[in-house]
């Protein structure tokens, strides 16, 4: 093998570390020399050296003994990694290194990341709600009316989508009162309604039902051509 094709094997061959713990061993407190020490005891354990001493791993890296078994008992303190019993292929129990509570630590750093990161999403949601109630209602919202959308959010599960669907819906029958809007939310909700467009689908079916059967007359097909779609009240069961 040629000395171009053994740059490109080492280039090529695989780096055995989670992206994830790339990207966030900082924010876990780790520091860099105590990051590059970890990825030499999982490389020792690869190997089959499963508790190196320090002279073993400063031998790899530019620190000395003492400040390699520093650092060590320093990631103990941390509960980075601990020592314990390990069985080899003989039967053997011999002490070893663990890496696993550092992916712990991950794992917990990881799903607080993701819950802040929801929490963060739902606020940022609940305030464009709010300020959507405020631009129809030409008026600040009062804090009971923004407990009833918290309601609507929390308690009753509907997405900010179907909410600002069904101010719409107030909207456009002239009736903008919270105790309307509920009352869609509540419809829609006991119909299995999840999405704007089965939302939009129940509203043509209530439209065509409460038309009279009868033929139209002149005057009221024209008035119906105006309308194509008569408002449904939410309220009374009843067209507007």
């Amino acid at each position: 093998m040629n000395n171009e094709m053994m740059i490109q094997q080492y280039m090529d061959e695989p780096l055995s570390i989670p992206s994830a713990l790339m990207t966030n061993y900082t924010k876990l407190g780790l520091t860099e020399e105590q990051f590059l020490l970890l990825i030499h005891i999982k490389r020792f354990a690869q190997e089959g050296n499963y508790f190196p001493t320090p002279i073993e791993i400063q031998e790899r890296m530019s620190i000395d003994e003492n400040r390699c078994t520093l650092q060590l008992k320093e990631m103990l303190k941390k509960g980075f990694i601990k020592i314990h019993e390990k069985q080899d292929e003989d039967g053997r129990l011999g002490e070893a290194i663990s890496t696993k509570p550092l992916f712990e630590k991950l794992l917990v750093h990881l799903s607080n990341e993701a819950l802040d990161e929801n929490r963060n999403k739902k606020q940022l949601e609940e305030g464009q709600l709010f300020r959507r109630f405020e631009e129809e209602f030409s008026r600040p919202i009062t804090p009971m009316e923004m407990e009833m959308i918290s309601m609507w959010l929390d308690d009753d599960g509907h997405i900010p989508e179907m909410i600002e669907a069904a101010l719409r819906e107030a909207v456009v029958s002239s009736k903008l009162n919270f105790r309307y809007i509920d009352r869609i939310l509540y419809d829609w909700k006991r119909n299995g309604i999840k999405t704007i467009q089965k939302a939009r689908e129940h509203g043509e079916r209530i439209r065509q039902h409460q038309q009279p059967r009868s033929s139209p007359t002149h005057e009221s097909s024209t008035a119906q051509q105006r309308s194509r779609h008569p408002h449904y009240n939410w309220l009374q069961g009843e067209k507007r």
